[in-house]
């Protein structure tokens, strides 16, 4: 065995000297734990790949995951202006969802993409999706030796799958990834410590936020749908940032009865992040695509213009025909 399982991408890699790794706009667990896995794997098989410049560019994220190696040497998008010979694009399904990040995959030689969104639409040179898989840090872990995982990168392969499957409750954790978890835990990882600090705990400000959320909640289409939003101007007053929203649209979907979960922040004026959660038998990823958005089954987002009666008006008459095709 390589260092990689599939062929095509150790053979670019073998091939580059210089790497970018990058992910999506408003990075979560999975994408800095899968970025950073990845960097730390590369740094450990730098002379065998013969690599003389590994480089990892990613938007600001929560101070929580500082906790994994490698957060400290991430790059803003905005703030270098190199040429890579390749350029890996992690936990992403678009070009529109890596914002400035852009200018190292346009301009890199050769792209490669690892992700699992069902929506992907395969833009780079060579693509590895799993759908099926709960994560990219699953996916990732599927293409690495085994043998060369350490501990460190087992935290960040963790933290990324812990992320995305809900502490193993959303219906993307499969017995592999129970089995991929385990093998992570055998590394020696605190993984009671990796979920306390990234997934549970909480900020006052972050409680605040989720409060003010969760009061200012409506519920409508008889109960199916849970909704909420914040405005630019309120998150400003808590002196927060929009990694301070993380979690925010799980525990709306926690309502009894509701079958879609809607959570509504503002980018800008009149431009609205939309994260949008299923609960069993509507595929928000078909809603988010219209949008020009993406996801998977039962967690997807994408970003509407107009006013917030705008974004709701636009988004039930499809969660609407969702219900009503599946109950049909």
């Amino acid at each position: 065995m390589g260092i990689f399982t599939v062929e095509a991408i150790e053979r670019e890699l073998r091939a580059a000297k210089k790497i970018a790794i990058t992910g999506h706009i408003r990075p979560d667990g999975d994408c800095i734990g899968s970025c950073t896995a990845l960097y730390q794997y590369l740094i450990l098989n730098k002379n065998e790949l013969s690599l003389s410049q590994i480089d990892v560019y990613l938007e600001p994220h929560g101070k929580e995951f500082n906790i994994l190696t490698g957060t400290d040497i991430i790059r803003h998008p905005l703030d270098y202006n190199e040429t890579y010979d390749v350029c890996i694009l992690l936990d992403s399904s678009s070009l529109d969802r890596i914002g400035d990040s852009i200018k190292y995959f346009k301009s890199a030689k050769r792209t490669i993409c690892i992700d699992h969104h069902i929506t992907n639409d395969n833009f780079a040179d060579i693509n590895h999706v799993e759908a099926n898989a709960s994560s990219t840090c699953e996916v990732l872990y599927n293409l690495l030796n085994k043998k060369l995982i350490t501990q460190e990168i087992a935290k960040s392969l963790y933290v990324g799958i812990v992320h995305d499957t809900g502490i193993f409750r959303h219906s993307s954790t499969s017995g592999k990834t129970m089995e991929i978890a385990a093998d992570l835990i055998s590394k020696g990882i605190d993984f009671t410590q990796l979920i306390e600090e990234t997934f549970i705990q909480r900020t006052y400000t972050q409680l605040q936020i989720l409060g003010r959320c969760l009061m200012d909640s409506r519920l409508f289409l008889a109960g199916k749908i849970v909704f909420s939003c914040i405005s630019l101007k309120t998150l400003e007053s808590y002196n927060a940032s929009f990694t301070d929203l993380d979690g925010i649209i799980d525990q709306l979907r926690t309502v009894k009865g509701c079958e879609v979960a809607i959570f509504i922040y503002e980018l800008d004026t009149n431009e609205y992040k939309i994260s949008l959660r299923s609960n069993g038998i509507v595929d928000v990823s078909k809603i988010a695509y219209i949008f020009g958005g993406g996801g998977h089954v039962k967690a997807a987002g994408c970003t509407i213009n107009g006013s917030v009666d705008d974004v709701v008006n636009s988004l039930t008459p499809y969660i609407e025909q969702e219900l009503s095709d599946k109950r049909s």
